[in-house]
C-alpha cells in the first residue's frame, strides 16, 4: 500500500510570500531613504546607539523604559511608535485622506531620529513588529554603514550600534497583567466620575476581556516575537525575563546591559587591551589565590614566613588594636625584615587573610651621617621607611547612639 503524497503547495507559498515582503521592504526603504537624503542635502546624523525595544502585552515596556535609559546613560525621551502615529505629520496625512502605512511610518521614524536630542542614544518602543519592518531595520543599518563609509573622518561617528531588547512574559502573566491594568483604570475612572477630580484614562476593551487579552498575546507571539528573534544573529540581542517583580526585572536589565567591551569597542582597540584582566574576574578567584600563596610561603620559606608573623604579632598588631575604635591605623616601620620583597608580600597576605585591608608606601629618606672635612660635603645614608596603612571594620560600641 503506497504512502499518501503530501500536497507541496503550502510549503511553496511561504518562501514566495517572504520574498515579496523583502522586495516590498527594499522598494519602500529605497524611496524613503532617497527622499530623506535629498531633503537634508545628504547632511544626516543619526544617534550613536539604538535600542529597539519590544515586548509582550503586559511585559512592562512603559514601566521599564526609563530604567533601561538610565542603565545606558540615555537622556532623551523614548520614541514610542504608537505616539508617533498621532504626531502632527501623521494626523495631517490622515486628514488628507491618506493611509499611514509602512512607508509613512518609516519616513516619520527616520525624520524623528534626526532630532539632535537623540544624538547620544535613543530607545525606540514598538519597532520592529513585523517581518517587513525587520527588513527595514536591516536596510537602515546597512544604509548607515554606507553613509559612514563615505568619509573616513566621519566613519566612527556614523557607525551605528543596534541593540534588540525583548521584555518577555508568558501568556498567563501577560493576560493577568492586562486584566489587572483594566481593573485599575476602570476603578480610577469610577473615582474620577464620582469626585469630578482628575482625568479619565482610556479604557481598552482588550484589557477587560480575557479572550481578547489572549488574542493580543498570540498576535505578539506569532508576529513580533518571531520577527525580533530573526535578528538574534545580526545585532546585539537582549532577552530580558520580565516576569518577576520590578526589582527582579530591573536586576535582569542591569545584567543584560552590563558593559561588554568586546561588543562596544572597535576590534582594534579591544585587541590592545583584552589581555588586561577585568577587575571582577580578579576578585572572583582572589580568595583561592590568597590561600595558595600562604600555603606556598609555609612550604618554601618557612623561616621567613615565621619571622613575618612574629613581626605582625609583636610590633604591628598592638598598634592596630590601639586604633580599634577607628578601624584605621597608620604605622611607620624601618624593619629590615621588610626589605625582602617576599616578606612584604607575606605581611600583606597575612593581614588580608585575617580580614584587614593593607597598603604600603616605601619612602627613602636621606639622613646626614658626617661631613667630609676635605670637601665639606655632607655624607648621607638612605633610610627606608615603610608607611603601612591598615583598615578594618571599626568598633560598633557607639553605634546606635
Amino acid at each position: 500500500m503506497s504512502e499518501p503524497v503530501p500536497n507541496p503547495a503550502p510549503r511553496a507559498a511561504a518562501p514566495l510570500s517572504a520574498d515579496l515582503e523583502i522586495k516590498d521592504a527594499q522598494l519602500i526603504f529605497s524611496a524613503v531613504w532617497a527622499d530623506l537624503l535629498e531633503h537634508h542635502a545628504g547632511d544626516v546624523r543619526f544617534p550613536n546607539e539604538f535600542i529597539w525595544l519590544g515586548g509582550a502585552p503586559g511585559a512592562g515596556k512603559g514601566t521599564n523604559t526609563p530604567f533601561i535609559a538610565r542603565a545606558r546613560d540615555i537622556t532623551a525621551p523614548p520614541i514610542v511608535i504608537s505616539s508617533l502615529l498621532t504626531a502632527p505629520q501623521a494626523v495631517a496625512l490622515k486628514n488628507a485622506g491618506q493611509m499611514v502605512g509602512d512607508r509613512e511610518v518609516i519616513a516619520l521614524l527616520l525624520e524623528e531620529l534626526l532630532d539632535p536630542r537623540y544624538r547620544d542614544g535613543v530607545i525606540i518602543d514598538g519597532f520592529p513588529r513585523t517581518k517587513v519592518q525587520v527588513e527595514f531595520l536591516k536596510l537602515f543599518y546597512h544604509a548607515m554603514l554606507d553613509l559612514g563609509g563615505r568619509d573616513d573622518s566621519t566613519q566612527d561617528a556614523n557607525k551605528p550600534m543596534f541593540r534588540i531588547a525583548l521584555l518577555f512574559v508568558t501568556e498567563e502573566v501577560s493576560v493577568e497583567r492586562q486584566l489587572k491594568r483594566g481593573r485599575v483604570i476602570r476603578e480610577h475612572n469610577r473615582q474620577v466620575r464620582e469626585s469630578a477630580v482628575g482625568e479619565l484614562l482610556e479604557e481598552r476593551v482588550t484589557d477587560l476581556d480575557p479572550g481578547l487579552c489572549r488574542k493580543r498575546y498570540k498576535g505578539f507571539k506569532d508576529t513580533t516575537f518571531e520577527a525580533l528573534q530573526s535578528l538574534r544573529q545580526i545585532f546585539h540581542f537582549h532577552f530580558i525575563d520580565a516576569e518577576g517583580d520590578l526589582p527582579e526585572v530591573q536586576r535582569n536589565i542591569v545584567r543584560e546591559f552590563a558593559y561588554q567591551s568586546s561588543l562596544e569597542l572597535s576590534p582594534e582597540v579591544f585587541a590592545l587591551i583584552q589581555n588586561i584582566p577585568i577587575a571582577t574576574q580578579l576578585a572572583r578567584h582572589a580568595r583561592q589565590e590568597l590561600v595558595r600563596r600562604l600555603e606556598q610561603y609555609g612550604r618554601e620559606n618557612p623561616d621567613l614566613f615565621r619571622g613575618v608573623v612574629e613581626l605582625i604579632e609583636s610590633k604591628l598588631l598592638p598598634i592596630v588594636q590601639a586604633h580599634a575604635m577607628s578601624g584605621h591605623a597608620q604605622i611607620n616601620s624601618e624593619e629590615a625584615l621588610l626589605d625582602e620583597p617576599v616578606a612584604l608580600r607575606m605581611m600583606i597576605d597575612v593581614f588580608s587573610e585575617r580580614g584587614f585591608h593593607v597598603t604600603v608606601d616605601i619612602h627613602r629618606i636621606d639622613v646626614p651621617v658626617r661631613v667630609d672635612p676635605q670637601t665639606w660635603e655632607i655624607i648621607c645614608r638612605t633610610k627606608k621607611v615603610f608607611q603601612i596603612e591598615i583598615r578594618y571594620p571599626p568598633s560598633d560600641i557607639r553605634r546606635g547612639h
